[in-house]
């Protein structure tokens, strides 16, 4: 009677099992692969920045394959949401930090849906030959679909946004976070495999070449990709170079209620773009082509208000430069979070609409349910703002300086959308006081790295309160700031027009991944339906 292989995506019960010496040590034995993909969710949270512990991402995905490999797929459903909530709920932490923990455990449960989803196709496939490279595919279409819903989508987390310091930093310039993530999710995969072909090879003696190539495969390319990638990451200016200066005024104090501090916002920012101007007369600091204020900077409405409107053309004609305010400006009925570029003889000659609003920060969905949960949250957004539609690239002193307003740097197509309309810089203006002291700001700065390597621009990063900062296209950063201080920036950055690999691609590597992913998932699938077939003759 010939042994027939079982199912793809049921649990494999024809290989021997050392019986436990006890009840209690078989309930500890099928606890073990719960604690260990919620341990290694831990472990990828650990790699993400401030720390810089990128590569503890590649253990973090070998435990994940140790524990998802042979298994069902409902197994892989729960242990994939162990993963999810492991990694989520310790990386969006800050999201509580002024309303409570109440959004911070919902938004990471919801998230970790989709983990939890990857997790069961990942089991699914893990009985394909290659299986790392079907698995890595499906982790990215899970990032693609995070990214997009529920309420257009929260990228928060990518994989390729804790890699600002590694070694696979190079491949965003090849296919933007989609490549990125994909390379170091495979490796993690790979390393997994070439474990467990060690650990068979020196049980039995014997290597199953098929194996062992697939395993070595999933880890040496990702790698030998990342340093053939090296020579499109690069600093050298190729329109000439600018000097730019990056004002972080700070507010009174950290929190929601920074709002009611309008004002004292709007004159620390004016006041610290003055100081600068004093010790560039002084000839202290050197006079920058143009000036970069963070996000609500100015939230009292300078169209609407003559005072605002004298306190920003004075620092302009103070510094001399043309200046990039953010406001909250109410035009047409429509509220708006608005950069309006401030010229030191005209005043405001140009606006961009911030396009990829905040939901339950900017705008709240399905107002009427939550407002009957807890009408607390909606007095937090009593109007919505309305959206951008238009891509805003400031012409600054000759400079083409693009404009992506804190939470759109976590979008792929936000950012690219400024380097295909012809921006020679970035400046990723944000408001962090919300937030505190917490890590958000920190892996917001990390997004910022990646994206000047993914597009090959200098990045600057202007914040109400820290860390704000200046990185070269080599994801380098060369100057910042400490958090909730006064400070400015100043310095000379190249400007670049060429586009990288990733630029002229957009969105082709990561429909490439999610087909990929989708073509192993239906292998696996049908190749389970004729095993069971065959079982059953």
């Amino acid at each position: 009677m010939t042994a027939t292989a079982p199912p793809v995506g049921e649990p494999d019960r024809t290989q021997p099992r050392n019986t436990p010496a006890s009840p209690a040590a078989a309930r500890l034995l099928r606890l073990l692969p719960a604690a260990v993909a919620a341990l290694c969710g831990v472990l990828l949270y650990v790699s993400f920045p401030p720390r810089t512990l990128w590569w503890l991402a590649l253990p973090a995905f070998a435990g994940l394959g140790w524990a998802l490999r042979g298994r069902g797929w409902k197994a892989g459903l729960g242990l994939g949401y162990l993963f999810g909530l492991g990694f989520l709920l310790p990386l969006l932490v800050w999201t509580g930090v002024e309303v409570g923990p109440g959004p911070w455990l919902a938004l990471a449960a919801i998230e970790a849906v989709f983990v939890a989803l990857v997790g069961a196709g990942v089991a699914v496939v893990s009985r394909l030959p290659g299986w790392p490279l079907w698995a890595a595919a499906l982790w990215t279409a899970g990032e693609a679909a995070r990214a997009r819903v529920p309420f257009e989508g929260f990228p928060w987390g990518k994989i390729a946004f804790g890699q600002a310091d590694g070694l696979f930093l190079p491949l965003a310039a090849v296919g933007g976070t989609p490549v990125l993530g994909f390379a170091v999710v495979l490796c993690g995969f790979g390393l997994h495999e070439a474990v467990r072909a060690a650990v068979r090879a020196r049980r039995t003696g014997r290597i199953r070449r098929s194996a062992a190539a697939a395993a070595l495969l999933s880890v040496a390319v990702p790698v030998l990709g990342a340093l053939a990638a090296r020579p499109l990451v690069s600093s050298e200016a190729e329109d000439g170079t600018a000097t730019v200066a990056v004002i972080q005024g700070n507010v009174p104090r950290a929190g929601l209620d920074f709002n009611a501090q309008r004002r004292a916002v709007l004159d620390y920012h004016a006041r610290e773009t003055e100081r600068l101007a004093a010790e560039v007369r002084a000839g202290k600091a050197d006079r920058p082509d143009f000036v970069l204020w963070p996000e609500n900077s100015s939230d009292i409405d300078p169209f609407a208000n003559a005072d605002a409107r004298a306190v920003i053309d004075r620092a302009a004609r103070a510094i001399g430069a043309p200046i990039s305010v953010g406001g909250v400006v109410e035009r047409d009925g429509k509220l708006l979070n608005e950069q309006i570029l401030w010229d030191p003889a005209k005043g405001p000659v140009d606006t961009y609409d911030k396009r990829q609003i905040q939901p339950f920060g900017e705008y709240l969905p399905l107002r009427s349910l939550i407002g009957a949960i807890n009408d607390e949250w909606t007095s937090m957004v009593s109007q919505d703002f309305s959206r951008g539609t238009e891509p805003g690239v400031f012409t600054m002193a000759g400079t083409e300086v693009g404009l992506v307003t804190c939470y759109e740097a976590a979008f792929d197509w936000a950012v690219r959308s400024e380097v295909t309309d012809g921006a020679q810089l970035i400046s990723v203006p944000s408001n962090n006081a919300t937030f505190d002291r917490s890590e958000m700001t920190y892996q917001q700065l990390a997004m910022s790295r990646v994206r000047a390597v993914e597009h090959s621009r200098t990045v600057t990063v202007p914040v109400t309160s820290g860390v704000s900062a200046i990185i070269m296209p080599d994801g380098r950063i060369t100057q910042k700031t400490g958090m909730f201080v006064a400070d400015s920036l100043v310095q000379e950055v190249p400007l670049r027009s060429s586009q990288t690999p990733a630029t002229r691609l957009g969105v082709a590597p990561e429909i490439v991944l999610v087909l990929v992913a989708a073509g192993g998932l239906g292998w696996a699938v049908a190749a389970g339906v004729r095993g069971r077939r065959a079982g059953g003759v």
